[in-house]
């Protein structure tokens, strides 16, 4: 299995990305996969027409990928009525094992009967679940794909790609712009980002990067940094949004450590990824935010070429400290 590109196909080309075409720039508002859709692309095609594209290609992926809708392909596979894999699952099923393979089991896209079990995907906390009960069923080593069809260990591991398929499917979008000749644009699903060109001032996009606190709901209105790309993806994985408090006071989180069946808390609180694709920079700030802080920064030195931003909780409440590879670096805006 070939390990994920890390490498960034990034140029800060601060004078001679000037726009040439006269096209106008159009913008498209929305919701897909349940959160915010953002779209902006220097194109005479209609806003209209974009959305259109949009909603299909919404529809394509739940189809495929949802864990919410029983009658999705992933749904099948996880009560075993199908071993049939499409073309979507196959791509993130394939990231994905290079991706656990890579930190060492710590990303997991078999974690879901534990993330459930603790809670997620409901409004209320629930009491310890048995571990112990659903630990034999996890492990991304216990999946395979052969002539397109899905092998498990065991018929009873279940998959849920939530950790990878809001990043595959704004590439999704970012394909059909390109596809359409489309060479400025910016695609925003729920804060996870792919861009191309310029924008109308004829600048290099402006992508920021969310302080993180917990109760922090507004996406976008407490940035920490600022960067600037002509070309990749970013995506931001952290504990700050999705957690709850169990009867002792103990902090739950969505991310959960595959070894252990616990949540995987660490001082680490936000991890940003800059990638080539956004199916890479989901699926890798996930994995460092599973590794915690002193093994995701370990890895970022192992890896130099990956651009990547961490923040970590600080002394007190309400201070940070940040961890800032040095190809981020080349990114960040001195505003």
């Amino acid at each position: 299995m070939s390990k994920p590109r890390f490498i960034v196909f990034i140029a800060l080309l601060w004078g001679c990305c000037a726009c040439t075409a006269n096209h106008p720039y159009q913008e498209v508002g929305g919701t897909m996969l349940g959160t915010s859709l953002s779209l902006i692309a220097q194109t005479q095609t209609p806003s209209g027409e974009l959305y259109a594209a949009c909603m299909a290609l919404d529809a394509e992926a739940k189809r495929s990928m949802s864990i919410f809708d029983p009658q999705s392909r992933l749904s099948r596979l996880n009560r075993g009525e199908t071993d049939s894999l499409d073309r979507h699952l196959i791509r993130n099923i394939t990231l994905a094992d290079s991706i656990s393979r890579l930190s060492d089991g710590m990303y997991d896209i078999t974690v879901g009967p534990l993330i459930k079990a603790w809670g997620f995907g409901s409004d209320k906390a629930v009491a310890t679940p048995n571990i112990d009960s659903i630990l034999p069923f996890i492990g991304y080593e216990k999946i395979a794909i052969r002539d397109g069809q899905l092998v498990k260990a065991d018929p009873r591991i279940q998959i849920d790609l939530n950790s990878i398929a809001k990043g595959y499917t704004v590439d999704l979008v970012a394909d059909m712009l390109e596809e359409r000749g489309i060479e400025n644009y910016l695609v925003d699903i729920g804060g996870e980002v792919r861009c191309k060109g310029v924008n109308r001032q004829g600048n290099p996009w402006r992508i920021g990067i969310e302080t993180p606190f917990d109760g922090n709901y507004s996406e976008g209105a407490y940035i920490q940094r600022r960067i600037a790309l002509t070309q990749g993806a970013l995506a931001t994985s952290g504990n700050y949004r999705r957690f709850y408090l169990d009867a002792q006071g103990n902090k739950v989180a969505h991310t959960i450590n595959p070894r252990t069946g616990y949540s995987a808390l660490s001082s680490l609180l936000s991890a940003t990824v800059v990638a080539p694709t956004c199916t890479e920079a989901d699926a890798l700030c996930t994995m460092l935010m599973a590794l915690g802080a002193e093994q995701a920064i370990a890895f970022s030195k192992a890896h130099p070429e990956l651009a990547l931003y961490l923040i970590l909780a600080g002394e007190q409440s309400e201070e940070y400290t940040t961890y800032c590879s040095e190809t981020m670096q080349q990114l960040i805006m001195q505003d």
